[in-house]
Formats: structure tokens, C-alpha cells, sequence
């Protein structure tokens, strides 16, 4: 792994950013070429786990409208318990469509080359320039002076911890803050041959290691106290906290559980968490199975998401200031914008 590969990553977001693109949407069918690709009269799209809640299942059914008007067809959702299942269903042509983080698209396309990006959303500014998340490693609001060296938090105070991951599929969740812990310990000396191994298990570096399943279930193994310091993401979990003190994704800013928040939150409301370190990561795609869901699909698909009409659809990208969830939050100019594949290559590096 490359030394700077996380400094090349934040790099990266800006170098990519005029990448051009396309995306996809239905469903699969007969007997056409991955290039012509398939059809069949039902398009199917796999969640990850952490779109799969019910409090999420209006922006799934607006996103499904939207490819069913592009395309005729009627649409079916896999919902998902694990990542390794959603991203074998799209490469083992069960489903035309998935929504899937960066790391998880790169896996299926490497087993399956038909599996191409459709579109990702922009970040505030309409376009791919600020088209990131942020990747947290959080701890206990009460317990967070036990992570500081010198009044400031320092990574070299996690070792021997109970660590909660996401899945080492979650890009998020597993990819960047193991490659941010791997490159801080091998710059310092302390653990030179830290593996992405070495992190999935208890004893070489952490005392214990757990995984969420999803972003949600790795912040609530922290916020419950199985876990000392946990990996999730912020926009996975924004719609079940608030901050409460500090900047929106700064170290030292302290976030807490909604009164009203939904499973999995709802048996630890009130409670407290404050960040530790912040990564920003490339925006993660809708990504097809073009052998399933043909070329003439997702090109509708794809035209159809990257519309404006979808851009201001406030079931899909929800306002921030309302109380609805969504899968997408609209602060300004949000959209969903194609990409090629080779705008993922600086999470590729990370994950080499």
C-alpha cells in the first residue's frame, strides 16, 4: 500500500472531478450482448444494508419510480443484510442495478466486467468538484480524554482497543480509517508491517474487532459500549443525529442520538459520541450489470437520474432542514451527475 495513498485520495477528488460519465438503471432480461445488453419486463436493484431500513424505503420507491417511468418497466428491491451478498447479487447476475459504495463497486467489477457506474451524487455545488463524504473514527464523548495525547486526539491511543468496523467491503467503514491507522503506525515506526489483515481480528493491533454490518450497526456497537472507537460514515448516520457541539465533520465536534431516532438508534437516544478523525471519500455510485440490464436501459436510466426533474424531487434528495429521511440530502445544488469508471481509481489505490 502506498505511503501517501490517503493524501492521494483527498488529491484525487479534485484531479477527477471533470471525469466524464454514464448510468444505468433497469432490469435485466434474455438473450441480448453485454453490449446491447439484456431486457426482461422487471428492473431489480440491491441495497447495501444501510439503505435497506424502513426509513428509507420512500426514497427507494422514489428512485424506483423514476426508472420505472424511464423505462417501462416495473421495478423490484433486494434488501440486504450483508454487503458481501449485495455485491454478489449484482455480479452474479441477479440484479440489474445496485447502489453500493466505492470499494463495493470496484469488487464487482472485477468480477464482473458488465458492471460499469451509472451515476454518483454531486456534492453542494451541483457538480463532482465536492461529490465526497466523510469517513469518522469516533469515541464516547465521556471517555474521550483517554484518546488524547497532549489535549489532542492521536490515533496512537487506540491500540489495544475494542474497535467496531463496518464490513472490510465498507469503503467508509473499513477501507479509509484502516488505511489512515496503517499509514500513521508505519510513519511512526511502531507497527511498520500493519496489515488491512491485522485489523480485521483481535490481538495483532486492536483487543477486539467487531463489524456493524452497516454504518448504523457499527455506531450503535460504540454508542452501546461493546465497541471503544468505531469507523462509520456521516451520511449514513446523519438522519439519526445531530450536532450538538463544534463544526459539521471536524475532529472535536460531538454529535447526539436523536429523541425521536429510528431502529437502530431508538435504545440509545440522548447518548453522546464526538469524532476523532475525519477522512473525506469519493461519493459512492449507482452502479449496472450492463449484461443484465442492457445498453438501451441504461442509457434511459442514467438520462432520467441525471435529470432535473430528479434533482428536485425532495423524496430522494430531502431537504436538510426537513424532518423526512432519505437516501440524499439537498443543502444547495445536489444532483446525481454520470461517471466513468476511472473515477474511482483513488479508492483503487487505497484498496491495492
Amino acid at each position: 500500500m502506498k505511503k501517501n495513498a490517503l493524501f492521494l485520495l483527498v488529491l484525487s477528488l479534485f484531479l477527477f472531478a471533470l471525469a466524464a460519465c454514464s448510468e444505468g438503471g433497469a432490469e435485466g432480461g434474455s438473450d441480448e450482448s453485454a453490449s446491447s445488453g439484456s431486457s426482461s419486463d422487471v428492473i431489480e436493484i440491491v441495497w447495501y444494508p444501510n439503505e435497506s431500513g424502513n426509513d428509507m424505503k420512500g426514497s427507494r420507491d422514489a428512485i424506483a419510480k423514476v426508472i420505472k417511468e424511464a423505462t417501462g418497466k416495473e421495478v423490484k428491491h433486494h434488501l440486504t443484510t450483508d454487503y458481501a451478498i449485495a455485491i454478489e447479487t449484482l455480479v452474479n447476475n441477479n440484479a440489474a442495478l445496485a447502489f453500493m459504495g466505492a470499494v463495493g463497486y470496484i469488487e464487482a467489477n472485477e468480477g464482473n466486467d458488465a458492471i460499469q457506474p451509472v451515476v454518483v451524487p454531486s456534492g453542494p455545488s451541483g457538480t463532482l468538484d465536492d461529490a465526497i463524504y466523510h469517513s469518522w473514527l469516533a469515541v464516547d464523548v465521556d471517555r474521550q480524554d483517554e484518546f488524547k495525547v497532549d489535549g489532542e486526539f492521536s490515533l496512537d491511543t487506540i491500540v489495544d482497543k475494542k474497535m467496531s468496523f463496518v464490513s472490510n467491503s465498507s469503503t467508509s467503514g473499513f477501507v479509509v480509517p484502516s488505511t489512515t491507522i496503517i499509514e500513521y503506525f508505519a510513519e511512526n515506526g511502531e507497527y511498520p508491517d500493519l496489515t488491512p489483515e491485522d485489523l480485521m481480528e483481535g490481538g495483532p493491533f486492536f483487543s477486539q474487532v467487531l463489524f456493524g454490518n452497516s454504518h448504523q450497526g457499527s455506531a450503535v456497537n460504540l454508542i452501546n459500549g461493546s465497541a471503544d472507537v468505531a469507523a462509520f460514515c456521516d451520511n449514513c448516520v446523519e438522519n439519526y443525529i445531530e450536532l450538538v457541539e463544534g463544526e459539521e465533520n471536524r475532529v472535536g465536534s460531538i454529535y447526539r442520538v436523536k429523541e425521536d431516532a429510528t431502529e437502530p438508534f431508538n435504545t440509545v437516544v440522548g447518548e453522546e459520541f464526538i469524532l476523532m478523525n475525519v477522512t473525506p471519500v469519493l461519493n459512492a455510485p449507482i452502479a449496472a450489470n450492463l449484461e443484465v440490464l442492457g445498453a438501451e436501459d441504461f442509457k434511459k436510466i442514467q438520462e432520467a437520474l441525471a435529470s432535473d426533474e430528479t434533482a428536485n424531487n425532495e423524496e430522494i434528495f430531502v431537504p436538510e432542514d426537513s424532518d423526512a429521511s432519505g437516501l440524499f440530502s439537498k443543502s444547495d445544488q445536489e444532483r446525481f451527475i454520470p461517471v466513468e469508471d476511472d473515477w474511482f481509481n483513488p479508492i483503487r489505490e487505497l484498496s491495492n
